[in-house]
């Protein structure tokens, strides 16, 4: 019962990217989908327990159901204590190539836990996600409470040369759903820079889209966050484009100058 409905939560998160990306990577993917929807997954359990208690004929009823009432509860009252920063992104922010605990959303985390901040981070990176992609999925992500909202997502938008207008217009569009699930909600906007190579108007464009949205909608700014990572060899995986695990590291620390007075 519990495998069923796993298997058709990642079916609706992860949609049809299978056979895009290696299998490697399309694992860590699923792990870290999973990790965003755990109280769900929690509560699936907690049913199966449940209804195996009611199978078993020599069971006491009463009991049973105060054990799982409190460990409902427990649950409960600790997801409660934390508040949630989510990452919300493509392979950039997934950790394309890496495992899990070195993307840079597990290291600002690491540092969170150092610190005893009550704060729990959520990576909802995918890879091969565009801004199109990342609207369709964003009231899913949205379920649960979400008190920070990091956005990077357009890498892929631009990649593909799509139109500016049209990435604009996504990240416009997620930014007011994420507000109108939590009114209270700190925005983050990851900057992107388009290479010279995509011509002069498109980056010009491209880069005022991330300027714009956040001076319109009181959002923090965080500029080009591959800062000191994009263009050396040493800090990127072989494929030039998505930083390594040194790489990771640095974009955590040009995040967290950000992050740490939105913690406030």
């Amino acid at each position: 019962m519990f495998d069923n409905h796993r298997l058709k939560l990642e079916k609706l998160f992860i949609g049809n990217i299978n056979g895009k990306y290696p299998s490697n990577t399309m694992n860590s993917d699923r792990r870290r989908m999973m990790k965003i929807n755990n109280w769900l997954g929690f509560y699936l359990l907690v049913i199966c327990i449940a209804f195996s208690a009611c199978k078993d004929e020599k069971s006491k009823p009463n009991q049973s159901q105060s054990a799982v009432k409190e460990v409902v509860l427990g649950e409960d009252e600790k997801m409660a204590d934390h508040k949630v920063i989510l990452f919300y992104g493509n392979s950039l922010t997934a950790g394309y190539g890496l495992d899990e605990n070195e993307s840079f959303p597990s290291r600002i985390e690491d540092r969170i836990d150092s610190l005893g901040l009550k704060y729990s981070v959520v990576n909802a990176g995918l890879s091969g996600e565009t801004t199109s992609g990342g609207l369709k999925r964003i009231d899913w992500v949205m379920k649960q409470k979400v008190d920070i909202f990091f956005l990077e997502l357009g890498a892929n938008d631009m990649l593909r040369g799509l139109p500016v207008d049209q990435t604009r217009k996504n990240l416009s569009e997620i930014i007011s759903i994420v507000k109108a699930k939590n009114p209270d909600v700190k925005i983050g906007l990851c900057e992107m820079m388009a290479p010279p190579n995509m011509g002069e108007e498109y980056v010009t464009e491209f880069t005022k889209i991330y300027t714009e949205l956040a001076s319109s909608s009181e959002i923090e700014f965080i500029p080009f966050f591959l800062e000191g990572v994009a263009g050396h060899e040493n800090l990127l995986l072989k494929d030039g484009k998505h930083p390594n695990a040194e790489g990771q590291l640095i974009v955590a620390e040009n995040i967290w100058k950000y992050l740490e007075k939105m913690l406030l």
